[in-house]
């Protein structure tokens, strides 16, 4: 059995409860590009992978994730063909997806499905799409992410596991097609697993409202805006359009416009 999740963070619990339940042995497989942003057209040939690669080097690029340029972090090409290759040598071998309700993991999972379609029947998904589980407190909640699940929960999810319909196969990666060709940069899940994209800039408003008139590091407003806005997306994609409304000259601007921490920001004053 092979267990695919798309973050690291889910990698970690679901480790954890395969640990709690023999039945779950297997490998965990992390996809960890996040389709959720960024450009997809031509995502599986060359020119689409390359276009892909330089937009996230431009995003990473002069900052606190300048590391991860050129890495593998996000390249799953690797991955998918070694998968590929698993499943074709043993022919007994199945893939269990595990997605929840967020736009990474939907996205994710519509990226794959390109790969796994001569496996129909060998793939399952588990999607925790509105599923009440328990927390550390034992309250009910529904849970966004998987990691947000404690480990002895996901033994009650597994009963969630279901084959990948023929008819999935057929539909889902047309609707994958139609998203890639319309050509934007910011993918928001309405609900189920439909997708609907934005602009670039779909974060740039409520991004400005932490914003205020009195001087804040870069670090200050992105985390204010990851613990209360209602659409979010990973601190470098915000940290690139922090950046980007910069060189737009909407703010004042005090110290080097690198790592978050480097540099303060305002709103300009009047006259200014």
């Amino acid at each position: 059995m092979v267990h695919i999740v798309f973050s690291t963070a889910d990698a970690a619990v679901l480790q954890s409860a395969i640990e709690l339940d023999e039945t779950l042995q297997g490998q965990v497989v992390v996809i960890k590009d996040d389709y959720s942003v960024g450009p997809i057209d031509n995502i599986y040939v060359g020119e689409g992978i390359d276009k892909r690669k330089e937009w996230w080097n431009s995003v990473l690029a002069g900052g606190d994730f300048e590391k991860k340029k050129e890495s593998e972090e996000f390249d799953d090409y690797k991955s998918a063909a070694e998968l590929v290759g698993t499943m074709r040598r043993d022919e007994n071998e199945v893939i269990w997806i595990w997605a929840a309700q967020n736009k990474v993991d939907v996205s994710g999972y519509y990226w794959l499905l390109h790969y796994m379609k001569e496996f129909q029947g060998r793939v399952h998904i588990l999607y925790l799409n509105n599923l009440p589980f328990i927390n550390e407190k034992g309250n009910i909640f529904y849970p966004v992410w998987l990691n947000e699940i404690p480990a002895k929960e996901f033994l009650k999810a597994k009963k969630l596991a279901r084959e990948i319909t023929l008819s999935e196969f057929e539909v889902d990666p047309d609707e994958w097609t139609k998203l890639c060709s319309e050509e934007k940069g910011v993918r928001i899940l309405e609900g189920g697993k439909k997708l609907v994209q934005h602009d670039y800039s779909f974060y740039d408003n409520d991004l400005k409202r932490y914003v205020t008139n009195d001087w804040q590091k870069g670090s200050k407003i992105i985390n204010n805006y990851l613990s209360k806005a209602k659409h979010t997306t990973g601190e470098a994609y915000l940290l690139w359009r922090l950046k980007e409304l910069i060189a737009a000259d909407s703010f004042e601007v005090q110290g080097k416009v690198a790592n978050m921490k480097d540099f303060e920001i305002k709103w300009k004053s009047a006259g200014a």
